[in-house]
């Protein structure tokens, strides 16, 4: 049988207004007071898992395990490796996941948490360093660790003082100023993250080449010079990119012929395409890419230099080896 809800009055807007500022407010000045705190503790934990040869084992029970699972991901995403441990677990197993070589990063606000302090004396017989992060200097976790971070915060903005609230943010806030220091100690760049985020828009846009995304091979469009205008025509329209490359014998590029210049051809009056050479019609000296480059840098030519067709790929000959449009961007998910 389920619990009936809890009764409620009818607040007004204003009112429920009131009360998001507040609680804001009193997060936001539990955060004040955190970074004030930040020093040397802080340092040392920094170092300490700088110098580790293992991996940052974030642990913690209820809300508390919320914020450590989240510290963790945020630590592996930024260069330094780390996973969750969940405490109860921990205790039936999972404290085989450990090595001696990891540092653990326990979170109890209290200090007190059972599931936590029964892992102590294993870790500290497997020589674990570790990390507390407490709202309780003289508990018993802030105690036994070999760095204390102290985020305790002024109040709750739970008006019971019992719901998490300043607390896990003044935690969460702890976590991310560990990782963001230990990223810039590290020399972490956006590259390193792209490669840690290879399905994300970032990672598409710093790891995706312009080889990625051509077409290569048979899937070139690509006339001879001296070709007629005709020729061209089933060319573009067999490889469906709206351009053609103009080549020489030895496959290197002349000219392009794209929708836009089919169009100005035509606008300037009567054409047989049939007899037209496209060395005639062609645009010489087009704009080219590598296909070493970045596909975003395809797209922000593209955008750039108002190239509604596409482009085509040369080596460092000048041969063509590719072709790509818009579309082909977009598939890629590069703009």
């Amino acid at each position: 049988m389920s619990r009936p809800l809890p009764k409620t009055h009818a607040p007004s807007d204003a009112a429920l207004a009131d009360s998001g500022r507040r609680t804001i407010g009193i997060e936001a000045a539990g955060l004040q007071a955190l970074a004030e705190r930040v020093g040397g503790a802080f340092s040392a934990a920094c170092r300490l898992i700088l110098g580790s040869r293992g991996r940052v084992v974030a642990t913690g029970m209820g809300k508390s395990g919320h914020v450590a699972r989240k510290i963790a991901a945020t630590l592996a995403s930024t260069g330094t490796p780390a996973f969750y441990v969940h405490p109860g677990e921990a205790g039936h197993g999972d404290l085989g996941m450990i090595t001696d070589a990891d540092v653990v990063l326990a979170l109890s606000y209290s200090g007190e948490s059972d599931e936590v302090l029964t892992l102590l004396p294993v870790l500290r017989r497997q020589g674990n360093k570790l990390i507390a992060m407490t709202g309780r200097p003289n508990s018993s976790l802030a105690r036994e660790a070999d760095v204390h971070l102290d985020v305790s915060v002024p109040a709750e903005a739970c008006p019971l003082d019992l719901a998490p609230t300043s607390s896990t943010t003044a935690s969460l806030a702890m976590g991310d100023a560990l990782a963001v220091a230990l990223l810039e100690a590290r020399g972490f760049t956006a590259d390193d993250f792209a490669r840690s985020h290879p399905a994300g828009s970032l990672g598409r846009r710093l790891l995706l080449h312009v080889s990625d995304v051509m077409h290569a091979g048979d899937g070139i469009p690509a006339v001879r010079s001296g070709a007629m205008l005709a020729e061209a025509l089933v060319e573009m329209s067999r490889k469906r990119l709206g351009l053609t490359a103009v080549v020489d014998a030895d496959n290197r590029l002349i000219g392009i012929f794209t929708d836009g210049d089919l169009r100005r051809t035509l606008d300037a009056g009567n054409v047989d395409v049939r007899a037209t050479a496209i060395d005639a019609v062609m645009t010489r000296d087009p704009v080219t890419i590598s296909a070493r480059a970045l596909a975003a840098e395809a797209a922000h030519l593209l955008e750039e230099r108002k190239i509604g067709s596409g482009l085509v790929v040369v080596d460092d000959e000048g041969k063509v080896i590719g072709a790509l449009n818009v579309h082909d961007l977009l598939r890629a998910r590069v703009v």
